[in-house]
Protein backbone atom coordinates (compact mmCIF):
# COMPACT_ATOMS: atom_id res chain seq x y z
CA UNK A 1 0.00 0.00 0.00
CA UNK A 2 2.40 2.59 -1.37
CA UNK A 3 2.20 5.37 -3.98
CA UNK A 4 -0.70 7.48 -5.16
CA UNK A 5 -1.74 7.19 -8.80
CA UNK A 6 0.52 10.08 -9.78
CA UNK A 7 3.47 8.71 -7.78
CA UNK A 8 2.96 5.23 -9.19
CA UNK A 9 2.92 6.51 -12.77
CA UNK A 10 6.16 8.42 -12.13
CA UNK A 11 7.87 5.35 -10.64
CA UNK A 12 6.75 3.08 -13.47
CA UNK A 13 7.91 5.60 -16.05
CA UNK A 14 11.32 5.79 -14.39
CA UNK A 15 11.65 2.00 -14.18
CA UNK A 16 10.57 1.68 -17.82
CA UNK A 17 13.28 4.10 -18.93
CA UNK A 18 16.09 2.44 -16.98
CA UNK A 19 15.08 -1.04 -18.15
CA UNK A 20 15.02 0.19 -21.75
CA UNK A 21 18.43 1.84 -21.49
CA UNK A 22 20.30 -0.70 -19.37
CA UNK A 23 18.74 -4.15 -19.60
CA UNK A 24 20.39 -6.45 -22.12
CA UNK A 25 19.20 -9.78 -20.69
CA UNK A 26 15.94 -11.67 -21.20
CA UNK A 27 15.07 -11.48 -17.50
CA UNK A 28 11.31 -11.23 -17.08
CA UNK A 29 10.19 -8.11 -15.20
CA UNK A 30 6.68 -7.92 -13.73
CA UNK A 31 5.42 -4.81 -11.93
CA UNK A 32 2.58 -5.20 -9.41
CA UNK A 33 1.28 -1.76 -8.39
CA UNK A 34 -1.90 -1.12 -6.34
CA UNK A 35 -5.24 -1.69 -8.06
CA UNK A 36 -5.79 2.02 -8.76
CA UNK A 37 -2.65 2.09 -10.91
CA UNK A 38 -3.19 -1.04 -13.01
CA UNK A 39 -4.97 0.51 -15.98
CA UNK A 40 -2.60 3.47 -16.28
CA UNK A 41 0.39 1.17 -15.75
CA UNK A 42 -0.79 -0.98 -18.63
CA UNK A 43 -0.80 2.06 -20.91
CA UNK A 44 2.64 3.14 -19.69
CA UNK A 45 4.10 -0.34 -20.33
CA UNK A 46 2.60 -0.75 -23.80
CA UNK A 47 5.31 -1.66 -26.30
CA UNK A 48 7.78 -2.78 -23.60
CA UNK A 49 8.74 -6.26 -22.39
CA UNK A 50 7.67 -5.40 -18.83
CA UNK A 51 4.59 -7.32 -17.70
CA UNK A 52 1.88 -6.26 -15.26
CA UNK A 53 0.37 -7.95 -12.21
CA UNK A 54 -2.02 -7.24 -9.36
CA UNK A 55 -1.24 -7.74 -5.68
CA UNK A 56 -4.33 -9.86 -4.93
CA UNK A 57 -7.80 -10.82 -6.14
CA UNK A 58 -11.00 -12.23 -4.64
CA UNK A 59 -11.88 -15.90 -4.94
CA UNK A 60 -15.34 -15.28 -6.46
CA UNK A 61 -15.93 -14.02 -9.97
CA UNK A 62 -18.42 -11.36 -8.85
CA UNK A 63 -20.91 -10.65 -6.10
CA UNK A 64 -21.80 -8.57 -3.06
CA UNK A 65 -18.24 -8.19 -1.75
CA UNK A 66 -17.90 -4.43 -1.36
CA UNK A 67 -14.32 -3.26 -1.66
CA UNK A 68 -13.02 -6.45 -3.29
CA UNK A 69 -11.52 -6.92 -6.78
CA UNK A 70 -12.20 -9.99 -8.91
CA UNK A 71 -9.75 -11.78 -11.18
CA UNK A 72 -11.89 -10.72 -14.15
CA UNK A 73 -11.51 -7.08 -13.11
CA UNK A 74 -7.75 -7.53 -12.82
CA UNK A 75 -7.63 -9.15 -16.25
CA UNK A 76 -9.65 -6.30 -17.77
CA UNK A 77 -6.94 -3.77 -16.84
CA UNK A 78 -4.43 -5.55 -19.07
CA UNK A 79 -2.64 -7.35 -16.24
CA UNK A 80 -1.29 -10.84 -16.95
CA UNK A 81 -0.36 -11.89 -13.40
CA UNK A 82 -1.71 -11.77 -9.86
CA UNK A 83 0.01 -12.37 -6.52
CA UNK A 84 -1.89 -14.79 -4.29
CA UNK A 85 -1.14 -15.88 -0.72
CA UNK A 86 1.29 -13.11 0.18
CA UNK A 87 2.28 -13.39 3.83
CA UNK A 88 0.58 -10.09 4.65
CA UNK A 89 -2.67 -11.37 3.15
CA UNK A 90 -2.34 -14.54 5.20
CA UNK A 91 -1.42 -12.66 8.39
CA UNK A 92 -3.78 -9.67 8.30
CA UNK A 93 -6.68 -10.65 6.06
CA UNK A 94 -7.31 -14.30 6.86
CA UNK A 95 -6.19 -15.83 3.57
CA UNK A 96 -6.05 -19.50 4.53
CA UNK A 97 -4.68 -22.31 2.38
CA UNK A 98 -8.27 -23.08 1.37
CA UNK A 99 -8.91 -19.48 0.27
CA UNK A 100 -5.64 -19.26 -1.66
CA UNK A 101 -6.59 -22.46 -3.49
CA UNK A 102 -9.95 -20.97 -4.52
CA UNK A 103 -8.33 -17.70 -5.58
CA UNK A 104 -5.69 -19.52 -7.62
CA UNK A 105 -8.13 -21.79 -9.41
CA UNK A 106 -10.39 -18.88 -10.33
CA UNK A 107 -7.54 -16.62 -11.44
CA UNK A 108 -6.13 -19.29 -13.76
CA UNK A 109 -9.58 -20.06 -15.15
CA UNK A 110 -9.93 -16.41 -16.07
CA UNK A 111 -6.57 -16.32 -17.84
CA UNK A 112 -4.18 -14.92 -15.24
CA UNK A 113 -0.83 -16.36 -14.25
CA UNK A 114 -0.38 -16.69 -10.50
CA UNK A 115 2.60 -15.75 -8.34
CA UNK A 116 1.83 -18.02 -5.39
CA UNK A 117 3.53 -17.15 -2.09
CA UNK A 118 4.59 -19.56 0.64
CA UNK A 119 6.69 -19.10 3.75
CA UNK A 120 7.05 -19.61 7.49
CA UNK A 121 6.91 -17.31 10.49
CA UNK A 122 9.76 -16.83 12.93
CA UNK A 123 8.06 -19.16 15.43
CA UNK A 124 7.75 -21.87 12.78
CA UNK A 125 11.38 -21.41 11.81
CA UNK A 126 12.46 -21.71 15.43
CA UNK A 127 10.34 -24.78 16.23
CA UNK A 128 11.67 -26.54 13.10
CA UNK A 129 8.22 -26.93 11.51
CA UNK A 130 9.03 -24.76 8.51
CA UNK A 131 9.32 -27.57 5.96
CA UNK A 132 5.95 -28.97 7.04
CA UNK A 133 4.32 -25.52 6.94
CA UNK A 134 5.54 -24.74 3.42
CA UNK A 135 4.62 -28.20 2.15
CA UNK A 136 1.07 -27.72 3.49
CA UNK A 137 0.79 -24.33 1.81
CA UNK A 138 1.86 -25.89 -1.49
CA UNK A 139 -0.26 -29.02 -1.27
CA UNK A 140 -3.44 -27.37 0.02
CA UNK A 141 -3.09 -24.29 -2.17
CA UNK A 142 -1.85 -25.71 -5.49
CA UNK A 143 -2.00 -29.45 -5.78
CA UNK A 144 -5.67 -29.62 -6.79
CA UNK A 145 -4.53 -28.06 -10.07
CA UNK A 146 -3.90 -30.24 -13.08
CA UNK A 147 -0.59 -30.07 -14.95
CA UNK A 148 -1.81 -27.54 -17.50
CA UNK A 149 -3.12 -25.26 -14.77
CA UNK A 150 0.07 -25.61 -12.73
CA UNK A 151 2.09 -24.42 -15.73
CA UNK A 152 0.59 -20.99 -15.01
CA UNK A 153 2.14 -20.89 -11.52
CA UNK A 154 5.24 -19.09 -10.28
CA UNK A 155 6.10 -19.95 -6.66
CA UNK A 156 7.55 -17.29 -4.37
CA UNK A 157 9.19 -18.28 -1.09
CA UNK A 158 9.06 -15.49 1.48
CA UNK A 159 10.26 -16.23 5.00
CA UNK A 160 7.84 -14.05 6.96
CA UNK A 161 10.50 -13.25 9.54
CA UNK A 162 12.62 -11.62 6.82
CA UNK A 163 10.00 -9.31 5.30
CA UNK A 164 10.40 -5.64 6.15
CA UNK A 165 12.55 -6.51 9.16
CA UNK A 166 15.95 -5.97 7.62
CA UNK A 167 16.65 -9.64 8.27
CA UNK A 168 17.41 -11.86 5.30
CA UNK A 169 17.58 -15.61 5.10
CA UNK A 170 21.15 -16.60 4.39
CA UNK A 171 21.77 -17.79 0.84
CA UNK A 172 22.12 -21.29 2.27
CA UNK A 173 18.78 -21.09 4.13
CA UNK A 174 17.03 -19.72 1.06
CA UNK A 175 18.55 -22.36 -1.23
CA UNK A 176 17.61 -25.14 1.19
CA UNK A 177 13.95 -24.14 1.09
CA UNK A 178 13.89 -23.53 -2.65
CA UNK A 179 15.37 -26.98 -3.24
CA UNK A 180 12.75 -28.46 -0.92
CA UNK A 181 9.92 -26.67 -2.75
CA UNK A 182 11.19 -28.01 -6.07
CA UNK A 183 11.40 -31.50 -4.57
CA UNK A 184 7.80 -31.34 -3.28
CA UNK A 185 6.55 -30.15 -6.68
CA UNK A 186 8.47 -32.96 -8.37
CA UNK A 187 7.00 -35.57 -6.03
CA UNK A 188 3.44 -34.43 -6.76
CA UNK A 189 3.79 -33.70 -10.48
CA UNK A 190 7.01 -34.69 -12.30
CA UNK A 191 10.67 -33.79 -12.06
CA UNK A 192 10.41 -32.03 -15.42
CA UNK A 193 7.56 -29.84 -14.18
CA UNK A 194 9.51 -29.08 -11.01
CA UNK A 195 12.58 -28.01 -12.98
CA UNK A 196 10.47 -25.81 -15.25
CA UNK A 197 8.74 -24.01 -12.35
CA UNK A 198 10.17 -20.60 -11.50
CA UNK A 199 10.74 -20.21 -7.76
CA UNK A 200 11.38 -16.68 -6.51
CA UNK A 201 12.84 -15.49 -3.20
CA UNK A 202 11.21 -12.64 -1.32
CA UNK A 203 12.47 -11.23 1.96
CA UNK A 204 14.51 -8.03 2.26
CA UNK A 205 16.23 -8.49 -1.11
CA UNK A 206 18.50 -5.53 -1.82
CA UNK A 207 20.97 -4.64 -4.55
CA UNK A 208 23.90 -5.61 -2.32
CA UNK A 209 22.65 -9.14 -1.54
CA UNK A 210 20.70 -9.94 -4.72
CA UNK A 211 23.55 -11.44 -6.71
CA UNK A 212 24.52 -13.86 -3.93
CA UNK A 213 20.90 -14.96 -3.44
CA UNK A 214 20.17 -15.31 -7.15
CA UNK A 215 23.40 -17.24 -7.62
CA UNK A 216 21.94 -20.20 -5.73
CA UNK A 217 20.98 -23.20 -7.85
CA UNK A 218 17.24 -23.19 -7.17
CA UNK A 219 16.58 -19.44 -6.82
CA UNK A 220 15.25 -18.17 -10.14
CA UNK A 221 14.58 -14.54 -9.21
CA UNK A 222 12.99 -12.32 -6.60
CA UNK A 223 9.66 -11.04 -5.31
CA UNK A 224 10.78 -7.55 -4.38
CA UNK A 225 9.02 -5.45 -1.75
CA UNK A 226 10.41 -2.25 -0.26
CA UNK A 227 13.36 -2.04 -2.64
CA UNK A 228 10.95 -1.80 -5.59
CA UNK A 229 9.83 1.66 -4.43
CA UNK A 230 13.05 3.17 -5.80
CA UNK A 231 13.59 2.64 -9.50
CA UNK A 232 17.39 2.55 -9.33
CA UNK A 233 17.42 -0.02 -6.52
CA UNK A 234 14.81 -2.18 -8.21
CA UNK A 235 16.52 -2.32 -11.59
CA UNK A 236 19.88 -3.06 -9.97
CA UNK A 237 18.25 -6.07 -8.30
CA UNK A 238 16.72 -7.19 -11.60
CA UNK A 239 20.14 -6.95 -13.27
CA UNK A 240 21.53 -9.36 -10.63
CA UNK A 241 19.34 -12.19 -11.98
CA UNK A 242 21.35 -14.64 -14.07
Amino acid sequence: MHKTLEESNALITEIRGIVRDEMQSNTKVILCPPYISLASANRLLEGTNIELGAQNCHQDEQGAFTGEISAAMVKSTGASHVIIGHSERRQYFGDTNEITALKTKNAIRLGLKVIFCVGETLAQREDKSYFRVVESQLSEGLFALDRKEFSQIVVAYEPVWAIGTGLTASPEQAQEMHAYIRKVIGMHFTEEIAQNTSILYGGSVKADNAMTLFGQADIDGGLIGGASLKARDFVDIVKAVR
